[in-house]
């Protein structure tokens, strides 16, 4: 029932071109028709021959041409036929090829991080650039071959009945034969098959792991350990491979021998029904060509089950991702709320990632539009999870967050995301030039507003030197940029976009002390009359925060202005002692000059925040 229900769901892709696709399918049952047709002529030709003894030889020459511009006619009318139908399914099955893999790419996109996290980038590229590559096999195939099967097998045979049903009897044996034998072999090794399928995935993990890390491979010498790795998997995956083609071998030795048994069967019993009169030559050789061609459908039925099943599991898991179900969903009658004021409202927010541990607690806070607010405490503590929150990286298990009074579940994802602006801690890039970064989250940027922003946010002079200015590529992740670098891209691509609520999620955590002060001042005017909310492990960054909200554990324990939270002695004061008596540290070891080597007191005692 899998193999039928994944078959199903191919076909149905093509429900995009469905009038192509029937009328592809008549086409294609008239040439399967039309073929079947010509060892009936080629019997009548025979018995024409073996009856023309004593028969003018005009009449004889006029019964032969008649039946030989027939079967000019049939055969030259399947052969344009064919080459018609091959044509349109070849570009049909091109067309839906790349239509279901732009699909796969948009939907598996739109996924929320609760899927990413879980999956490898490397697997999903392998699930559907496999996938794409069997579904366009089995387009073909169904086209080419599957549907004269199937016309063979529910039309031809009850006709091979009608011509002799004797001989009939053979070919239904033989059906029955590839019918069960086929069947017992998939129930074999299906199971096999799939753990196979879990070694490639494995497989295509591992190998996109280490590609991805080629910089920590070579520095910690892993080169050895890694292609080790690999091959263990490969040979896991031949050993889970062989028993499954060794199964389908079995099979295909057994058809094989089955059809050749039938074919002689049906000689012989030919043989004994024209001693008895009741089968005349030209029946018998129309017979054994129209046995010999329904065998070889089977035959390739046979096929197309084994390839179909090798790729059941790649089709099964490509069909997965794809009902693969967003936990961040946008309801039918979600609007577009244009450009908000900035208004931002926690109403009892509580958020769990496993359902077991709480990353949010009872989260309570109103932020007016145009309100600074920082958010601070230890790693895990719940800052980054509200900031994802926020702009619906994940949807709360609990309680409402509102933007500007509507909740934000009610509006439109795009409309949502073009208010809010985002410099993440780890700085994201694509491999393409400097310019299309910038422009990520506003398109149509002028050169002059890209520079405008990268000016401030102290970029423009490290693109000018680039080799190409704003057109250079930045590699991979921007691997050929430094982490300051990409940071300040982007917290430029951030000031290009111009929303009206800005999350700094520690967006200066790899920027030096004297280019982080000149950007401060860069990032106060971006936060001019805007709603800002930022997470900061420097806490003298945030002095100037309107309010600044101390989070433990997934709870708010303090919240407050700045000086205020010092002056309680409380968490927040706390932490800046900390972070004070580490920066004093550092400074009485750089008055002695340090020590080669030798890392620096306040390093080992900081506290990231």
């Amino acid at each position: 029932m899998e193999f039928f229900r994944v078959y199903g769901r191919v076909i149905g892709q093509l429900r995009d071109e469905r009038a192509l696709a029937i009328w592809l399918a008549v086409a294609n049952v008239a040439v399967a028709a039309l073929q079947f047709y010509e060892p009936v002529l080629f019997g009548k030709v025979v018995d024409l021959l073996t009856t023309s003894k004593g028969r003018p030889a005009e009449e004889l020459w006029a019964d032969a041409v008649a039946l030989l511009a027939l079967w000019a006619a049939i055969g030259l009318g399947g052969i344009i036929a064919n080459m018609v139908v091959s044509l349109q399914a070849d570009r049909m099955a091109h067309r839906r090829r790349l239509g279901a893999m732009a699909r796969y790419f948009e939907h598996v996109l739109v996924l929320p991080f609760a899927f990413h996290n879980s999956q490898h980038s490397g697997r999903l590229m392998k699930v559907m650039l496999s996938g794409v590559d069997n579904l366009f096999g089995i387009w073909l195939s169904f086209f080419r071959e599957n549907l004269a099967t199937f016309v063979a097998l529910f039309v031809m045979l009850p006709l091979s009945l009608f011509m002799n049903w004797r001989m009939g009897l053979l070919l239904i044996v033989l059906i029955v034969f590839f019918a069960i034998s086929n069947a017992w072999i998939v129930s074999r090794t299906d199971r096999l098959q799939a753990k196979v399928e879990e070694h490639h995935s494995e497989l295509a993990s591992h190998a996109g792991d280490a590609l991805g890390n080629v910089a920590l491979i070579q520095s910690y010498v892993r080169l050895r350990a890694e292609a080790g790795e690999l091959h263990r998997i490969i040979g896991q995956v031949l050993s889970a491979q062989f028993p499954v083609l060794n199964w389908w071998a079995l099979l295909s030795v057994l058809t094989r021998a089955a059809s050749t048994v039938t074919v002689i069967l049906i000689f012989v019993m030919g043989t004994w029904l024209h001693t008895r009169g009741e089968a005349s030559v030209g029946e018998i050789v129309s017979f054994m060509g129209f046995a010999t061609m329904l065998i070889g459908r089977m035959e390739q039925a046979s096929g197309f089950v084994s390839r179909v099943f090798f790729q059941m599991p790649v089709l099964a898991e490509f069909f997965r991702v794809l009902d693969t179900q967003s936990t961040v969903k946008e309801r039918a009658d979600a609007r577009d709320v244009g450009r908000v004021r900035g208004e931002v409202e926690f109403d009892n927010v509580s958020f769990s990632y496993d359902g077991k541990r709480p990353a949010l607690v009872d989260f309570n806070l109103r932020i007016p539009a145009g309100t600074k607010v920082a958010l601070v405490g230890p790693t895990g503590a719940g800052k980054s999870t509200t900031l994802s929150l926020l702009h619906r990286m994940w949807d709360p298990q609990s309680g409402t967050i509102r933007i500007d009074g509507i909740d934000h579940r009610e509006i439109r994802l795009d409309s949502l995301r073009r208010n809010i602006g985002v410099v993440f801690q780890e700085s994201a890039m694509f491999y393409r030039s400097i310019g299309e970064n910038l422009r990520i989250g506003k398109p149509d940027a002028t050169q002059a507003e890209m520079e405008a922003a990268a000016r401030l946010a102290e970029a423009h002079d490290f693109i000018a030197l680039q080799p190409e200015g704003y057109a250079t590529m930045v590699g991979e992740r921007g691997a050929t940029l430094s982490g300051g670098e990409r940071q300040r891209l982007s917290i430029a691509r951030a000031l290009l976009k111009d929303p009206p609520i800005l999350i700094l999620d520690e967006a200066t955590s790899a920027l030096d002390s004297v280019t982080e002060a000149r950007i401060q001042s860069a990032l106060k005017t971006l936060m001019k009359g805007r709603t800002t909310l930022v997470i900061a492990h420097r806490l003298s960054t945030i002095r100037d925060a309107d309010l600044v909200v101390v989070f433990e554990r997934g709870r708010v324990v303090e919240s407050g202005p700045y000086a205020e939270l010092v002056a309680r002695g409380g968490a927040f004061a706390r932490l800046v002692a900390t972070q004070q008596t580490g920066t004093e540290s550092a400074s009485s070891w750089r008055a002695k000059g340090g020590e080669k080597g030798v890392a620096a007191p306040w390093r080992r005692a900081a506290v990231r925040l």
